[in-house]
C-alpha cells in the first residue's frame, strides 16, 4: 500500500510585507544600460537641455539612480514591464514614443 501523502505539496501561504521606510522615490525622463556578463545595469535621470561650448545645444544626463541587477531579476522587470504595459494599453490605446519629441536641430533652450 502506498502512502499518497508525500505526493502531495502542501499550499502555504506566505505573508509579503513591504518595508517603505527606507525608499526614495525620483523621476527619470530617461535610461541608460550597461550589462556585465553576470549583471544589468540600470541609470535612471533626468536629461536636461543646456547650453554647450560656443552656446551650442547640448544635453546634460543627469544620474538620480543606478539599479544593479543579475540576468534573472532583469528578465523578471522585463516580463512585469511588458504585462503593465499591455495592460495600460488595453485600457488607453497604444503609447506612442514619437510623441513629445523635439524637432530636428537638437534642443530648444530658453532664454
Amino acid at each position: 500500500m502506498s502512502d499518497n501523502a508525500g505526493d502531495k505539496q502542501e499550499s502555504r501561504q506566505i505573508a509579503l510585507r513591504i518595508d517603505e521606510s527606507k525608499m526614495d522615490t525620483t523621476y527619470a525622463n530617461t535610461i541608460r544600460t550597461s550589462t556585465t556578463p553576470d549583471e544589468v545595469v540600470l541609470d535612471f535621470g533626468m536629461n536636461l537641455p543646456m547650453q554647450g561650448q560656443n552656446n551650442e545645444p547640448a544635453i546634460l544626463f543627469s544620474v538620480t539612480s543606478r539599479v544593479i541587477m543579475n540576468w534573472q531579476g532583469a528578465k523578471r522587470l522585463a516580463i512585469s514591464l511588458g504585462q503593465m504595459i499591455r495592460a495600460y494599453e488595453e485600457r488607453n490605446g497604444e503609447i506612442n514614443l514619437n510623441q513629445g519629441q523635439r524637432p530636428a536641430g537638437g534642443p530648444r533652450l530658453s532664454n
